[in-house]
């Protein structure tokens, strides 16, 4: 299973990870809340560890935000905002659990399983930009209908572009979501893996759906 840790003192969000890598699980983690979104939007997580104060954007707005976005993956809060007023308005505003720092990580493991099995079937999911069509269960993509052969790497950044359509990504924030890649801030592997993406995409086809935005970064841009 793969969980999102969001807790901006780099320590404890360190120490938080490894724990639970140490049980089996699958971890990416951030430092803020607009990241935080960002991930939540580009990856099916089966559970989200949410600090409430963290920069740019707080947990609360963050949970706000993807509730708003159908986004229904289940989120505890881990915070150390411990009154009665923000633990009963942290989980009205629809998160699944709330802790308070100091914390027991056996408790902790044992809330995170009581959430997940809550956590509901994944059913149809398929995102679409115009004549492009992308399916998350079963991974296949088509356009005007034809199966389009991707490698997963070649996958991995398409989803997370057409998860976020018409919104201009930087290549930093592309490839923090993609599987096993370490971005150093110096790597052409994204402009490489557009490359890529783009003969199979959008090479016979008359609109061009991925889009370079100069200085900045790529785009799937397509009409609503």
């Amino acid at each position: 299973m793969r969980l999102l840790v969001v807790e901006d003192e780099k320590d404890l969000n360190s120490i938080i990870v490894k724990n639970l890598e140490a049980e089996g699980y699958i971890v990416d983690s951030c430092y803020d809340g607009e990241d935080a979104v960002l991930f939540m939007m580009s990856i099916d997580y089966d559970a989200v560890i949410l600090d409430v104060m963290i920069p740019k954007m707080s947990g609360f707005e963050v949970l706000k935000k993807v509730r708003e976005m159908k986004i229904e993956t289940p989120v505890l809060f881990l915070t150390a905002r411990d009154s009665v007023e923000d633990i009963v308005f942290g989980l009205n505003i629809g998160a699944d659990d709330y802790m308070v720092k100091p914390f027991s990580f056996d408790e902790l493991m044992a809330r995170l399983r009581v959430i997940v099995r809550r956590k509901p079937e994944v059913r149809e999911n398929i995102y679409t930009c115009g004549d492009l069509s992308l399916n998350v269960n079963t991974r296949q993509v088509t356009r005007q209908g034809k199966e389009i052969s991707l490698s997963p790497k070649e996958y991995a950044i398409l989803e997370c572009l057409i998860r976020n359509k018409n919104i201009v990504l930087t290549r930093a924030q592309i490839e923090s979501n993609i599987w096993d890649m370490d971005y150093n801030g110096e790597s052409n592997v994204i402009d490489v893996y557009i490359r890529y993406l783009r003969k199979k995409i959008d090479e016979g086809f008359d609109e061009k759906l991925i889009q370079t935005v100069r200085g900045v970064g790529y785009m799937l841009k397509c009409d609503e």
